[in-house]
């Protein structure tokens, strides 16, 4: 029988990838990339063999996918941000038989799901990112899941979380699955002067994101799960933060109580709000 070994909700702003460079920007998202290591030690001492990643980067309209073909190989450059990711290689091993079952079981209650190994369907850097930084020597094995879902309920997402879990364990893998987007996040307007990298777009979406932490902190998803919806929508959450109903969908939503670790602190990236967060078991 397959595991649930860990889940946390986690960054992956591609200026994480623009600290790596020589420059003035170089070493800004250190404390995010010590996040990542951290949770991929966590994964290791854990007897992880898969992570899943639900990607806000992948944007899908129509049905749930899964990503899980053999192998992941290739060279991206972001066509949003091609100032910030470019020409990062990767490769990494894929868990196709995991994808078939997340599909199968999200099918059987009643959100369409399809699976796909598809050599030419390439990763986002919702799945990049973090996996460049705890997944380098191929340890782990990625399934890759779309959560920016533009015409998809959250109770929907709910579901399927709820379903991955039952895949999980049906499985032979033992798994990591990480929620892969922002809290709030509204973008700077086009022309912000290059300091706003490292501010928020408003501080009425920073009020609401550290007092959404606090409730995490304090294990209190009853009260979330209450105002879930009207705060996806109200900070405009990252691909309608899908990946976070996922999440929550898999750990039992409202009766989920457990306070999560924050691992990186909240920290502003050009006007968005991020975390990497560890949701105990």
């Amino acid at each position: 029988m397959g595991k649930l070994a860990l889940a946390a909700k986690i960054t992956h702003v591609p200026s994480m990838y623009l600290s790596e460079q020589p420059g003035k920007h170089h070493g800004c998202r250190e404390a995010a990339i010590e996040g990542h290591r951290i949770i991929s030690r966590r994964c290791r001492d854990l007897g992880v063999d898969t992570i899943v990643v639900l990607d806000t980067h992948w944007l899908v309209n129509a049905g749930y996918h899964v990503n899980c073909t053999k192998t992941f190989k290739g060279t991206y450059t972001s066509n949003e941000l091609p100032h910030f990711i470019q020409n990062l290689s990767y490769e990494y091993d894929g868990n196709p038989a995991l994808g078939r079952l997340i599909a199968e079981a999200a099918t059987a209650d009643g959100v369409h799901t399809r699976s796909h190994e598809i050599d030419s369907l390439n990763l986002e850097y919702g799945t990049l990112v973090p996996m460049r930084y705890m997944n380098e020597d191929r340890h782990f094995k990625v399934v890759s899941i779309p959560a920016w879902c533009a015409l998809h309920s959250l109770d929907d997402s709910r579901i399927f979380g709820a379903a991955m879990l039952k895949a999980i364990e049906k499985s032979d893998s033992t798994v990591a699955v990480f929620a892969s987007g922002s809290l709030s996040h509204r973008f700077n307007d086009n022309g912000s002067p290059e300091e706003a990298m490292h501010q928020i777009s408003d501080e009425f979406y920073a009020q609401v994101d550290h007092r959404v932490v606090e409730l995490w902190k304090a294990g209190d998803f009853k009260t979330f799960c209450a105002m879930f919806p009207t705060y996806a929508k109200a900070c405009v959450g990252e691909g309608g933060m899908h990946d976070t109903a996922m999440l929550l969908g898999m750990l039992g939503w409202d009766k989920y109580d457990h306070g999560v670790e924050v691992l990186t602190d909240y920290f502003p990236s050009s006007g968005t709000g991020q975390i990497n967060a560890i949701f105990p078991l």
